[in-house]
């Protein structure tokens, strides 16, 4: 499946001055990696980051060119402040073949996704990059990003998600440093990004657990954002990849749901009946499509589906 129509339901951040744990990442079964070079590289560090995260995708390069079977999880770099010296500095080390996409850090504008897709589309240009353009994950993480999101999330076809952004945001916002609950603080914030993305058609991906003790948190953390429509959460941890993954692929339940359900609708229109009924309640065409998107969606995560 193209990387645009990929569920991508777990995304790690791995700071790019750990050659280790850059190479540990490129095994794991998180659905995709973001190399940092932004907020998780100190200053003096961040010309070492470049040099790594570079190396290492041409690697995954020549590793892909020996045998196209090759896999790895998607591939992005977390790249600086849009307009920042860095973020050119950055672009110039990272963008070649290996990379597939940019996290785009602290978009508050369209304007700022443009400036950065016009160097962009120079550096391709330059090197010969045109069979496959590289994607944006643009962070949105203030109070004005928030309400520009439907904007941002739309103003370029790069763009494969939205990630929100929840420790800039809640230090915007001037809540508590302590997390409550299941991010209950930010159940408004949540919801309104998810739904920017959705209006937008593209993922949503939700801020991280970051209590790597609080396996159970996690889990409800990463159930919550589903329900508030978000496709993904970010990670930090290889051990919070399982949960992050599990919250966001159809369940066997909601599968034979989904199959009873078009079953059930099938059977329905082959009689002629106008009217469907199901478990005592009436089926309509969105909860019908629901079910096949369902069934789309196990199928493309590699859930068997009979």
């Amino acid at each position: 499946m193209e990387q645009e129509k990929r569920l991508l339901r777990s995304w790690m951040f791995v700071p790019g001055d750990r050659q280790r744990m850059i190479d540990k990442a490129l095994t794991l079964a998180v659905d995709a990696i973001m190399m940092d070079i932004e907020d998780g590289v100190a200053p003096a560090e961040k010309e070492n980051a470049r040099r790594q995260i570079a190396a290492s995708l041409d690697a995954v390069a020549d590793k892909l060119k020996a045998n196209p079977q090759y896999r790895t999880p998607a591939r992005y770099v977390r790249i600086n402040a849009v307009g920042s010296d860095r973020m050119v500095e950055d672009l110039k080390a990272v963008v070649r073949p290996g990379l597939e996409g940019l996290v785009v850090p602290k978009v508050d504008t369209p304007e700022q996704v443009h400036m950065v897709e016009r160097e962009l589309c120079r550096l391709e240009m330059e090197r010969e990059m045109l069979g496959g353009p590289t994607r944006f994950l643009i962070a949105i993480e203030s109070p004005i990003g928030l309400f520009n999101a439907y904007a941002i999330a739309s103003s370029c076809p790069r763009i494969v998600g939205i990630l929100f952004g929840a420790e800039d945001f809640t230090r915007e916002m001037n809540l508590p440093v302590r997390r409550e609950g299941e991010a209950v603080d930010l159940i408004y914030a949540r919801s309104a990004f998810a739904t920017a993305a959705a209006a937008a058609h593209v993922q949503a991906g939700d801020g991280v657990w970051v209590d790597l003790n609080d396996k159970d948190g996690l889990r409800r953390f990463a159930r919550q954002a589903r329900r508030l429509g978000m496709s993904a959460i970010s990670v930090i941890h290889p051990s919070q990849v399982e949960e992050a993954n599990a919250a966001f692929t159809p369940a066997p339940e909601d599968i034979d749901y989904a199959r009873e359900v078009l079953k059930a609708f099938d059977a329905a229109r082959a009689a002629g009946h106008g009217a469907i009924q199901f478990r005592g309640q009436l089926l309509d065409y969105p909860i019908v499509d629901r079910a096949r998107q369902t069934i789309a969606l196990a199928q493309s995560l590699g859930v068997m589906v009979d």
